[in-house]
């Protein structure tokens, strides 16, 4: 009787490590179809937060991107302004120093060239008065 007691014991503990391991199985079935359902759940989740932080991101660099446009933009006015003043003043020494030269500026010259064609149309009348 002890054998069968023996065999029977065995046969029980055979049976509940049996039902254990297929219990086990069962549970790790389930928590392959929870991580395989929960998962794709994740990862669009993860989907469209990453969307939110990317547009944010891309607001942001728009945004500093015509800032930074704005900045050059008025960098680039002061310093056609400065340029200006410079050609300005380089303009006005260059017509003081040819002044002091002697030399004359754009107005005398023009002024010149009229009394140049005055006297020109005066020797002409002269010489067709002569030539009568």
């Amino acid at each position: 009787m002890a054998k069968k007691s023996k065999g029977e014991a065995d046969r029980q503990l055979s049976e509940s490590v049996q039902d254990s391991a297929h219990l086990i199985w069962l549970a790790g079935l389930g928590a392959f179809a929870k991580v395989g359902e929960e998962g794709s759940k994740l990862f669009e989740k993860l989907i469209k937060e990453g969307e939110k932080v990317e547009k944010k991101a891309r607001d942001v660099a728009a945004g500093k991107l015509e800032e930074a446009q704005g900045k050059v933009d008025k960098t680039r006015n002061k310093v056609a302004d400065t340029w200006d003043k410079v050609e300005q003043l380089f303009e006005d020494r260059l017509t003081r120093v040819l002044s002091r030269l002697g030399v004359p500026n754009r107005d005398e010259l023009q002024e010149l060239s009229r009394r140049v064609d005055e006297l020109q149309e005066m020797i002409k009348a002269v010489g067709a008065e002569s030539q009568k």
